[in-house]
């Protein structure tokens, strides 16, 4: 049984997150939470920290899965730095806050934050937004207040935050949704290692150490469910998968405020 809880059901949740997460070309770090929240009972706060820890992994195999050449994203350099300059700040705050607030009224937030990325999804799935024809000065500031939300996603929900830095990068710049995923993933990973940070000297990172396997399991699935999604592309239609998993997290973002309000 507790090899069971700590090897084999982490990896096949893992797994199965990573497939779907590698079919819409994310990393599945939003589904990931409710998993960890619901059936594997962890504290709110608790889930993120692990849920930071295994997206880590997840977008270090992702970036090496879909790493081409430097020459490919040296001139999208500024894109990147002016998100990243944003996240850490965002990343930062967020871990903060988190750390300080209770743990109901942070089941709260988390579940609005959920609810916010399952709409984020839906909208993606049916409205077409063409490219922003904006100034120099105004796609920088746009993408520093971007990069903040992000920051604050990624850092309180354990996410790499994907979904709301690949649409925010091809509507604000135009940028190909191929590279897009390249560049995500390299404002994600930076993002992600200050939220770990924030929140190492901080008493929920003591969840970790008890929990190694459980971590490891769950980040080795998650690894080999986003290669399988990945090969796996074309044969389901990704936007009525959007769709279904964006109901999939309104009703966890619903079961969770449910339980931050008992």
């Amino acid at each position: 049984m507790n090899t069971l809880k700590s090897i084999i059901k982490p990896f096949f949740y893992g797994a199965l997150i990573g497939i779907l997460g590698g079919l819409m070309g994310l990393g599945g770090a939003e589904f990931r939470l409710p998993v960890l929240t619901f059936i594997f009972d962890f504290a709110t706060l608790h889930a993120v920290v692990i849920n930071l820890i295994i997206s880590w992994v997840t977008v270090i195999s992702s970036l090496i899965f879909r790493w081409e050449s430097w020459s490919a994203v040296e001139p999208y350099l500024p894109i990147i730095l002016t998100l990243l300059s944003g996240s850490l700040i965002g990343a930062s705050i967020g871990a903060s806050l988190a750390s300080k607030i209770d743990e109901k009224r942070l089941d709260r937030i988390v579940a609005i934050l959920l609810g916010i990325l399952a709409l984020v999804m839906i909208t993606e799935t049916l409205i077409h937004f063409d490219p922003l024809r904006l100034n120099l000065i105004s796609m920088t500031l746009l993408g520093f207040s971007a990069g903040i939300i992000i920051g604050l996603f990624s850092s309180m929900l354990g996410v790499a935050g994907g979904e709301l830095i690949i649409p925010t990068i091809a509507l604000l710049y135009g940028v190909d949704i191929k590279i897009a995923g390249t560049l995500s993933l390299m404002v994600s990973l930076p993002t992600i290692m200050v939220g770990l940070y924030r929140y190492k000297n901080r008493a929920p990172f003591t969840i970790v150490k008890p929990n190694l396997s459980l971590i490891a399991s769950m980040a080795g699935g998650s690894v080999l469910g986003a290669w399988i999604g990945k090969s796996m592309l074309g044969l389901f239609s990704s936007g009525h998968l959007q769709l279904f998993l964006a109901f999939i997290l309104s009703l966890s973002a619903i079961k969770l405020y449910k339980k931050g309000m008992q």
